[in-house]
């Protein structure tokens, strides 16, 4: 079903939303339990559904950014849930198994499980960048772990949402799987539902709306969040190599990532030599943008001003911006070429908030533990790139930086591995989502401890003071 709430009054629209939680709780206390059959069946209906609806929900997404390359689509929206579902129908039967856990001598004897029991209803989030793969992602997850879910759409994406809403409606009841669509009051509303887990994806700042608002129900939340993700080249790394390992990261999607490079730390005497690389291989994988549809447009005109208000804000304090390809911002498409950034300072809103699009702050330093203190000294980033084949600078960064995810020579690609958590920490969010800790986040782990007929129990019953207890004492407390 997909539910568009447009209406000013509010007891109304939150009675939409509580009447549509009810249907599913009513619908999960009849299957609290769905077998593994069936959820591989709602997988495979769901991986058909994405393979029939490709090119209308890639024509979709062109419409609502205005151009948004069907490839980029393809890579980063639709694989990604192809592969994740091919994933979990391969690792389900063994997630969902109860796991036997040793009990010791001092319950012994008895045995001890883990059994992984569906949470019940999930609340899902959906932003407007990669509004496929992160709503589909998750539903996957939900899915797989036995769960109904509600899915609030972003406002931003309305083309979209009606090809989503059309294909979920086609294979799942609204008991099941629901879409929600609605603005920001619609959005809040939906944050304070009382559901059994709630996931969100979106900017730190709103992240703390919706944890709050979770909080009234002590709903446990998952936050992707993001930050400011720095590349930190180090002195070894060959500059043509790097950029050649990070521009894709920060084109793709015209820079609206979460994980998405956010500045480049580079020492110092290299500033140029990176510019020049940079611009070099941004032509020959883009040329001019304007009129080039592999190259993305920003979404909307709202966060194409805000874009250049920042640009604007950095000029004025004193930073000097050099474009990628010698092109000028095209306002009419709101088509970016990426923005090179030197002589930033922390008072610029540039070096302060995430930047979220293709603008590319420049940072010298002197040394690679410069490089280290400049990262620690900022909130703990969703994603950190190191550029280097130096075994101990790797190592170096690694063990004292933190940030929610690394990849070293690449940038982005570790959010498409299936068999590894991806999430942030601190400011860049919490909890975890893919893979088997998806499935573990979406699931209650029930701790089952079982006795036959001996009962070794009564042994510590009171009145106390007996021999036996002694020895249970001196055996156990040593």
């Amino acid at each position: 079903m997909n539910m568009p709430i447009e209406t000013e009054n509010r007891s109304e629209m939150q009675s939409q939303l509580d009447e549509l939680l009810r249907l599913q709780r009513t619908s999960y206390r009849s299957e609290p339990a769905p077998t593994y059959a069936l959820r591989v069946k709602q997988l495979k209906e769901l991986k058909q559904a994405l393979l029939t609806f490709q090119q209308p929900l890639a024509d979709a997404l062109n419409r609502d950014y205005g151009t948004r390359s069907i490839d980029d689509t393809l890579i980063s929206d639709i694989m990604p849930c192809i592969n994740n579902i091919n994933y979990s129908l391969k690792n389900l039967k063994k997630w969902m198994k109860p796991s036997s856990r040793h009990a010791g001598l001092l319950l012994a004897p008895a045995k001890i499980k883990v059994h992984y029991q569906p949470v019940g209803v999930v609340g899902i989030i959906v932003p407007w960048n990669f509004p496929v793969m992160l709503s589909i992602g998750p539903l996957i997850t939900a899915l797989s772990a036995g769960n109904r879910a509600m899915l609030k759409l972003s406002e931003f994406t309305p083309e979209t949402n009606k090809v989503l809403a059309q294909m979920l409606s086609s294979i799942f009841d609204e008991s099941l799987v629901a879409v929600i669509e609605g603005e920001a009051d619609v959005a809040a509303a939906f944050s304070g539902l009382a559901f059994d887990h709630l996931l969100f994806t979106g900017s730190t700042t709103v992240g703390k709306h919706v944890m709050r608002a979770a909080a009234a129900n002590l709903t446990p939340v998952t936050l992707e969040l993001g930050g400011k993700s720095p590349v930190v080249i180090a002195p070894d790394m060959p500059i043509d190599t790097a950029v050649e390992r990070m521009i894709y990261g920060k084109c793709l999607n015209s820079g609206q990532i979460c994980v998405a490079p956010d500045y480049v730390l580079v020492p110092k005497e290299k500033q140029a030599e990176f510019i020049a690389a940079y611009q070099k291989k941004f032509n020959t994988m883009y040329g001019k943008v304007s009129d080039n549809k592999d190259y993305g447009a920003i979404i909307n005109q709202r966060q194409f001003d805000r874009l250049t208000s920042v640009l604007e804000d950095a000029k004025s304090r004193g930073a000097t911006v050099v474009s990628a390809n010698d092109e000028a911002i095209d306002t009419a498409k709101r088509k970016i070429p990426t923005q090179l950034i030197t002589n930033v300072s922390d008072e610029m809103i540039l070096m302060q908030d995430e930047i979220f699009g293709p603008l590319l702050p420049i940072v010298g330093y002197e040394t690679l533990e410069d490089s280290i203190k400049y990262i620690n000294e900022r909130p703990r980033p969703l994603a950190l790139y190191i550029m280097s084949f130096d075994a101990q600078a790797q190592d170096n960064i690694l063990n004292n930086t933190h940030s929610g995810g690394v990849c070293i020579n690449e940038t982005v690609f570790h959010v498409a591995a299936d068999d590894a958590p991806f999430g942030g920490i601190g400011p860049s969010g919490m909890g975890h989502y893919h893979g088997k800790e998806g499935f573990l986040t979406l699931s209650h782990a029930k701790t089952v401890l079982s006795r036959g007929k001996l009962n070794t129990g009564k042994l510590v019953h009171p009145p106390y003071g007996t021999g036996i207890q002694a020895m249970l004492y001196k055996f156990f407390l040593r």
